[in-house]
């Protein structure tokens, strides 16, 4: 059976996604090795081992006295225990005293514990007699108030599986450990490709007609944001031999390819033919049960992926979401994350009725408020090809594939931008 526009029957967006991720492995970048404050984002190589233990000493986790514990044993407000001061631990440097029997130093968060000692009594928990001597009022066990040496990392411990995409909190353990370069995977570069004898640069007046390119800044965005390196490839006329031979040289210096425009059946719609010869295996599915983005292409030309988007901006905005970065964050290396339907997603009530044809996953832009405690989701009502809806949105509602709608009150999944 044939839709209306003469594809063959719409296929769910899982079924697409599952096309696609059957031809994986798909074209991989290179790996290098990048300076640590240049790492952010990036995805790693190889896993990563700690060179040394972490912290190297034994150190305190207050401020207060370093004490044997069992001198501190039975103390109390009414029978606290006697114990003279012996020093103070300068931070940054290594005691050279070794304390004995009755004996404390006072000691500052992240001090060197000195030899005889094995843990801190928190000043709270104290009171200074005099200059020699204080009153333990707490006892405290071994180890208590202290992290030991080799709690935080062990020299050869696993501190990054490979495929893990970095985080400001993983590029602080790594500087931690001393480690101040990182073997990664090298950013996904992706072409753009601007197809429409209508479509003129962003910074030319539009003509009755004609329609300024919107898709390409809005695919950089996202794919910056996604982890790759948006190549733009300016807008190319509707003549086959211009688009095969841009796809031709973007097969050569990028490891996907977009191509915006030509994704719907017309005269000159030329993508699926295109993408079909110009390698194996060629258009994977054409047309998928979304709104908005039933239009939309996906296939693979010798292990790179290449993807025909409709035109508006819109739905160029939710096919990115549900098929390209899965596939660049594969691409890139990452590992563990790539269907995980609970990323960037919340729970909200739907603050109007949605209506909707069963037999397609819709997505509609909406806003989130709260009231009394709870999520609300407000959808914004507009044609597809509207641009101002994208910048007044914080996401997208799902209404699933074989619903004939939500009622206002009904809970809702909403993709966050």
């Amino acid at each position: 059976m044939r839709d209306m526009l003469g594809r063959e029957e719409l296929i769910p967006v899982e079924k697409a996604l599952e096309l696609l991720f059957n031809c994986a492995p798909f074209r991989s970048p290179s790996t290098t090795v990048v300076p640590l404050d240049q790492a952010y984002g990036m995805i790693t190589s190889a896993d990563v081992l700690s060179p040394e233990d972490l912290p190297s000493f034994n150190r305190s986790t207050v401020d207060g006295y370093a004490v044997n514990s069992a001198d501190t044993f039975g103390a109390t407000d009414s029978l606290p225990a006697y114990l003279a001061i012996r020093a103070e631990i300068s931070m940054g440097e290594m005691p050279s005293l070794s304390l004995k029997q009755s004996e404390v130093a006072k000691i500052a968060t992240g001090g060197m514990l000195p030899e005889g000692v094995d843990a801190v009594v928190m000043f709270e928990h104290t009171q200074q007699i005099d200059e020699t001597m204080i009153e333990i009022l707490k006892p405290v066990s071994p180890g208590e108030n202290v992290i030991q040496a080799g709690e935080d990392a062990q020299q050869g411990s696993l501190i990054l599986k490979s495929g893990h995409k970095l985080r400001p909190q993983d590029i602080g353990a790594l500087a931690g450990l001393g480690i101040t370069g990182v073997q990664v995977f090298e950013r996904p570069r992706v072409s753009i490709l601007s197809t429409g004898d209508e479509i003129v640069p962003a910074d030319e007046p539009a003509k009755p007609g004609q329609v300024r390119d919107i898709n390409s800044y809005t695919l950089s965005g996202l794919i910056l944001n996604a982890g790759g390196i948006p190549l733009r490839k300016g807008i190319l006329k509707d003549h086959y031999e211009i688009i095969r031979d841009s796809v031709a040289q973007s097969l050569k210096d990028s490891e996907a390819i977009l191509i915006t425009g030509g994704s719907s059946v017309g005269t000159k719609d030329m993508t699926a033919k295109v993408i079909n010869d110009m390698g194996h295996p060629g258009v994977l599915f054409h047309g998928v049960s979304l709104k908005p983005g039933k239009p939309m292409i996906g296939g693979v030309v010798n292990g790179t992926p290449i993807f025909g988007l409709p035109g508006h901006p819109v739905a160029v905005h939710v096919c990115f979401e549900l098929f390209i970065r899965p596939v660049l964050e594969e691409i890139a290396g990452l590992k563990g994350k790539r269907f995980d339907p609970l990323t960037k997603t919340v729970k909200a009530r739907i603050g109007k009725n949605i209506s909707s044809s069963p037999g397609r996953e819709e997505h509609v832009g909406v806003t989130l408020e709260e009231r009394e405690g709870e999520l609300w989701a407000f959808p914004i009502f507009g044609k597809s090809g509207l641009i101002t809806n994208l910048t007044l949105a914080d996401g997208t509602a799902v209404v699933p594939l074989r619903k004939f709608g939500v009622q206002e009150g009904d809970m809702v999944e909403v993709k966050l931008f």
